[in-house]
């Protein structure tokens, strides 16, 4: 039979977030619990990889993140909104966070964040930014109150090496745009 939760039992919560037990039983039917940490509402997110076109550049950011209390770089993403789809939210994150306006290429189904702590999936939105556009000529964040991002057009062919010098500096990598980069690698031939 299959696992499944029976009850939930809050524990603790806040303005963003909660701490659940969950009451689950297992494949045999034993009782469980699992604790989790749950979005308060909304528990799904759009994470958007776009490439400025025609220069192959992909667009990264850099914000302070308390929970690990260092700077990270990571691909625009966004909450989205009651009432929004992946693509609404898209579009209003790439803009909000780096000025730039895009085109939806390929929207994928939600994965899990981080499945054995939150509920939270994720939806990847690839979109295309043509730079020769007026608008985004001169592309200019609208950042929300306590909001601090820092805008990175890094060509393809030097993401790696970008990244590793950002690794260099402190930084540390979104596991989402790690395993992209990663991918991109072993893509390409290494010879030693």
């Amino acid at each position: 039979m299959k696992p499944h939760v029976t009850h939930k039992e809050i524990l603790a919560a806040g303005h963003f977030v909660s701490l659940e037990l969950l009451h689950y039983r297992d494949q045999t039917q034993a009782e469980r619990k699992w604790e989790a940490v749950q979005r308060t509402g909304n528990t799904n997110a759009a994470v958007i990889i776009a490439t400025l076109k025609p220069d192959d550049k992909i667009l990264l950011i850099r914000q302070y993140r308390p929970p690990l209390d260092q700077y990270v770089i990571e691909f625009p993403a966004g909450l989205i909104d009651p009432g929004e789809t992946a693509a609404e939210t898209a579009l209003r994150e790439l803009h909000e966070e780096t000025g730039y306006k895009g085109t939806i290429d390929l929207i994928t189904p939600g994965a899990a964040s981080s499945a054995g702590l939150t509920g939270e999936l994720l939806i990847l939105v690839f979109m295309s930014v043509n730079t020769a556009l007026p608008h985004n000529q001169h592309p200019a964040p609208n950042l929300q109150d306590g909001e601090e991002i820092e805008v990175f057009a890094v060509p393809r062919t030097g993401l790696n090496e970008f990244l590793q010098k950002q690794i260099r500096q402190g930084d540390i990598l979104d596991s989402r745009l790690a395993a992209w980069a990663a991918g991109l690698q072993m893509q390409t031939p290494r010879s030693f």
